[in-house]
């Protein structure tokens, strides 16, 4: 009898094939779920970071024009010009500012609302006078004219306004916080300080951004108490706490990206802090 011959040319059982394709769909699937966290890492990084140089760039324009108030002092001129070429006070105030002399308000606790400056300058609110340096390509001109620098933080839009009205109009008021948020362009959007009904979510991640649960404030300010003795101006004594008397002026900026972590789903804020210096030291 002859024997069968042995085919050595055996392939792949339908089992074994299913087992290996298993296995490479397994594979795939870990290496597409690492690509999908590996681009929402990404995308909240590159979101984190864009909210950081925004409110960086913001702050940075905030404090140049805070450092630059109260330019040229009526004490620069032997002959009085009109008030509208130069600073009557470096910090302006809703109402009583364009009263002759001017009706000096005071500043209230930081979200106490206390005070009698109406808010401004105040928590969200802050009125420069200055003249802004010229530009290389701005025309020569021996009397440039002084100009209101306007800030008010909106929390329903939660947008940091900046106005810039120039020139200031003598005997006139300086712009309301409504009329900064009609006149002005958004210096900065998502800004946080008071989030509203956000706050309950907001704080489960930050709590320490905003102790008790409250709003905190864009300005803060220090008053000379008395001259050379730097206070926080809510604790000034007497008329040293008064919008002309600020020596400093302290921000902070809390600025959300603007769209939520793709893998916790929760917001993502970063927290600036600011100091501006007022190097004028005449009114």
């Amino acid at each position: 009898m002859r024997r069968r011959a042995q085919n050595h040319d055996r392939g792949f059982s339908i089992l074994e094939l299913l087992i290996a394709m298993a296995i490479f769909l397994a594979i795939c699937a870990t290496m597409f779920e690492l690509l999908r966290m590996s681009q929402q890492k990404y995308s909240g990084e590159t979101q984190l970071s864009a909210a950081y140089q925004d409110s960086r760039l913001a702050m940075d324009q905030i404090v140049r024009d805070f450092n630059i108030a109260g330019y040229p002092p009526a004490d620069m001129f032997s002959v009085l010009p009109p008030t509208a070429q130069y600073a009557i006070t470096p910090v302006a105030w809703i109402p009583g500012y364009t009263n002759v002399p001017p009706t000096p308000c005071t500043l209230g606790q930081p979200g106490a609302g206390s005070g009698s400056c109406a808010g401004n300058p105040g928590d969200y609110d802050l009125i420069i006078e200055t003249r802004i340096p010229p530009t290389p390509t701005d025309p020569p001109n021996p009397n440039p004219p002084v100009s209101w620098i306007c800030y008010h933080y909106d929390p329903p839009s939660l947008t940091l306004f900046r106005a810039v009205v120039t020139p200031k109009t003598t005997g006139s008021t300086p712009p309301s916080p409504s009329q900064v948020a009609a006149l002005g362009t958004p210096l900065l959007k998502n800004v946080m300080n008071n989030p509203g009904s956000l706050m309950s979510q907001i704080t489960a991640n930050y709590p320490t951004m905003f102790p008790g649960g409250q709003a905190q404030p864009v300005f803060q300010y220090t008053c000379d108490n008395p001259p050379g003795t730097p206070t926080p101006c809510w604790q000034a004594t007497g008329m040293n706490n008064s919008p002309r008397n600020i020596r400093d002026m302290d921000v902070m900026l809390i600025v959300m990206t603007p769209q939520q972590d793709l893998q916790t789903q929760s917001f993502k804020l970063v927290e600036l802090f600011g100091r501006g210096h007022r190097s004028n030291p005449v009114n």
